[in-house]
């Protein structure tokens, strides 16, 4: 008797555990994060969509011109949307700010008071609760804090005096500003040099190294880095320069686009010409993270710990940046043509991925960890440029 019930027991308690087992993803897991929000704006027309990641639902307003891009804030409670052509930036309010352990709601979607006019906005970083702008008509920037976007209304400018060029920049947790300077040593729009300047735009520290051509930018706060063609820039906030060489198989290939990472002092090098790379500052070394040339869009996950790199094949790669190793590997959606003008745009969180669909004019929504069950969400005629805006967090006050 004293078997049968201990059998009994042991029955039970494994029934138990199964049911356990089953449950140990919540059902909010099956969602997106609460309190994540995307922008899209549209190629055609002047509609912005505020898209509710968790629910799907969305809300249209309408900004100052068509094809513009979009950009997230350092806080991610605000994004900037920029109209380059038209020498304008404009800035949004998600309402939703994160406090550590959870999120408040402060009123409603809506435009922010601050804007910048500026000739040819063209980069934009945000660091340390600041909005900056690069503007390639005058090459000189355009700053604002989260905390005056509803109180200020137009965000400062800083007369670098530097020669108008296609430049880049970035900050530093000093206060200070990496940012590009052309001394017309090699012809066409791309800068040579770098300086480091303060906000009343004073040079601090002098270029000390002069590139063939230089594009992209990211920042730690305490290194800045520079794609060139003469290797990896590499400015420390006390103005020291130095920098990492390619790759020997590179030959002519550099990288044009610089990401930053949640890893301490490791970056993100791409170039279409041989693929995505890992930069280390403190080893001074470029590791290949995916060598494919037929690479449509790389991004980081929006708490940048993963790689997203999305193929013209259709094929979606998801790279953990701690490990150096393949947590998804996946065709996603159709293939697109290279010669398209206007191709699919890819963003993701830690539990989505999303791209936005030019000719359905739709945000397809997959769910990294069960791919089959995309679902699509009509968003305007033809979606042109995505940023996700919010917190990855469930809880509110």
């Amino acid at each position: 008797m004293k078997k049968l019930f201990y059998f009994m027991v042991i029955a039970v308690s494994i029934t138990a555990c199964k049911k356990d087992d089953e449950q140990t993803e919540p059902q909010a897991l099956l969602k997106e994060y609460r309190f994540l929000r995307m922008i899209v704006s549209d190629e055609q027309t002047n509609q912005i969509t505020y898209l509710n990641l968790y629910d799907d639902t969305k809300i249209n307003f309408e900004t100052k011109f068509p094809k513009s891009a979009v950009y997230t804030s350092g806080s991610g409670r605000f994004a900037a949307i920029a109209h380059t052509n038209n020498n304008l930036a404009e800035t949004f309010d998600s309402g939703l700010e994160f406090h550590g352990n959870h999120v408040d709601t402060k009123g409603t979607p809506k435009f922010g008071l601050m804007v910048s006019e500026s000739l040819k906005p063209t980069h934009f970083k945000a660091k340390n609760n600041e909005l900056l702008f690069f503007n390639d008509g005058d090459a000189s920037l355009s700053y604002g804090s989260e905390s005056s976007i509803h109180t200020q209304a137009k965000m400062t400018t800083i007369n670098t005096g530097l020669i108008a060029h296609h430049g880049a920049m970035a900050h530093f947790s000093n206060g200070t500003y990496a940012v590009t300077s052309k001394d017309n040593s090699v012809k066409g729009p791309l800068p040579e040099r770098v300086i480091i300047i303060d906000k009343t735009g004073k040079e601090l520290h002098k270029s000390t190294i002069a590139t063939t051509g230089i594009h992209g930018s990211a920042t730690d706060g305490e290194n800045a880095l520079f794609g060139s063609a003469s290797g990896i820039l590499v400015i420390s906030s006390a103005g020291a320069q130095r920098l990492i060489p390619y790759p020997n198989d590179f030959g002519t290939a550099w990288f044009g686009t610089i990401l930053e990472t949640s890893i301490g002092n490791k970056f993100i090098g791409y170039t279409a010409a041989k693929g995505a790379y890992l930069i280390d500052i403190s080893a001074n070394t470029i590791s290949p993270l995916m060598v494919n040339t037929d690479i449509m869009q790389i991004k980081t996950s929006y708490d940048l710990s993963k790689l997203g790199v999305l193929l013209h094949s259709g094929l979606m790669k998801i790279i953990d940046l701690r490990t150096n190793k393949t947590d998804f590997e996946q065709n996603i959606t159709e293939a697109t043509d290279k010669s398209s003008t206007q191709k699919p745009q890819m963003v993701m969180s830690n539990r989505y991925i999303y791209i936005a669909l030019p000719k359905s004019g739709e945000i397809q929504k997959t769910r990294i960890a069960q791919p089959s069950t995309a679902t699509k969400i009509k968003v305007s005629a033809n979606p042109y440029r995505i940023a996700i805006i919010g917190h990855e967090s469930d809880e509110s006050h």
